[in-house]
């Protein structure tokens, strides 16, 4: 018997190895191609990089137009490249979806890119057998200036990683939606349960800003941790620059109302979805004149660790002890939809 896949990514040996056996590119302006870790393309153009991703929206459901739109600019700032341009996917349920409800997800869409200054270019719309829930899949396309492009395979040894804001941002507000009857039953407040869904617009989603400013200065990986979390963001940045990681435990900056949702349903805090946060990867000499400019613009960032060799490992430190940084490609947020 056949064993079926788990929800979530594809477990990264699998993918790894459908893109080796799979991904060709022919085209010889393709910089940066299909790569484990890298979550955009890179083309090349006469006087720039044209930069482009796809990434859908599976688990937010109340507000997944703005969700879409975010999440895919994120991954194109992570490449120093501004985004620019926009085209959505809605695949909506049958018998279940009403004029009202996809006029949201256009309003959605339309208040996001107004935010970001992106034009929606176009997209499909339609009613699908089968579902039990919207799912929009977006397309973001963006310009940066070649010299400015930065790949998640830069990181160098001897590197300084920094993280912006505080980890499971996303992940927050997904549970406070998800669960919002169960919490009030376990007896949370109405202050906190508001606060936690309104996560994705405070302290919020983008990190567009965030990547933006640290470009100014030499950078030489930036990565968002998304599905997987922290844990798997950075070893998707390890594994695209062939170097290890050692983290400090303390220095990773989590909000109090994610800390508690996370023990209120048993999830590892670094191993859950956690669009918000940014990773940069720079040399020590720009790492401080980095987080100075993000707090300048009220962007909390700290240094949270250092790049190794491949040797050492992913390594974590916690209470003065070093272990080896556990990660999966399957999301902790998962569970909460079993």
């Amino acid at each position: 018997m056949k064993k079926t896949l788990p929800l979530g990514k594809l477990d990264f040996p699998i993918l790894e190895q459908l893109l080796k056996t799979y991904g060709n590119v022919t085209d010889p302006r393709m910089i940066v191609g299909p790569k484990m870790g890298e979550d955009a393309a890179v083309i090349e153009f006469p006087d720039c990089y044209l930069v482009s991703k796809t990434d859908p929206i599976t688990f937010a459901t109340s507000e997944i137009g703005w969700y879409a739109v975010h999440v895919n600019a994120n991954d194109i700032a992570t490449t120093g490249a501004i985004p620019k341009w926009f085209m959505a996917t809605i695949l909506l349920p049958e018998k279940k979806t009403t004029e009202v409800e996809v006029e949201k997800i256009f309003s959605q869409i339309s208040e996001a890119t107004k935010f970001l200054n992106i034009s929606l270019v176009g997209g499909h719309t339609e009613i699908t057998h089968n579902l039990n829930r919207p799912i929009v899949v977006g397309s973001m396309f963006g310009e940066v200036e070649k010299n400015k492009l930065v790949c998640t395979s830069g990181a160098k040894v001897g590197d300084t990683i920094i993280l912006t804001k505080g980890i499971i941002i996303e992940g927050t507000s997904i549970i406070a939606k998800e669960k919002e009857t169960e919490l009030y039953e376990r007896g949370y407040s109405d202050v906190f349960i508001r606060k936690c869904q309104n996560f994705i617009h405070t302290p919020g989603l983008s990190v567009v800003k965030d990547a933006l400013l640290a470009n100014i200065y030499t950078v030489h990986s930036m990565h968002d941790p998304t599905e997987g979390g922290l844990s798997a963001g950075l070893f998707e940045i390890a594994h695209a620059s062939n170097v290890g990681l050692l983290i400090d435990r303390n220095k990773i900056s989590i909000f109090p109302e994610s800390q508690k949702l996370c023990e209120e349903y048993h999830l590892d805090p670094l191993r859950t979805i956690t669009s918000g946060a940014l990773l940069i990867v720079a040399p020590p000499s720009e790492s401080e004149k980095i987080i100075n400019e993000l707090l300048k613009e009220n962007i909390h960032a700290t240094a949270i660790g250092e790049v190794k060799n491949k040797e050492f490992g992913l390594k974590i430190i916690s209470n003065n002890k070093i272990q080896n940084l556990d990660y999966s490609s399957k999301d902790e947020i998962t569970k909460i939809f079993e």
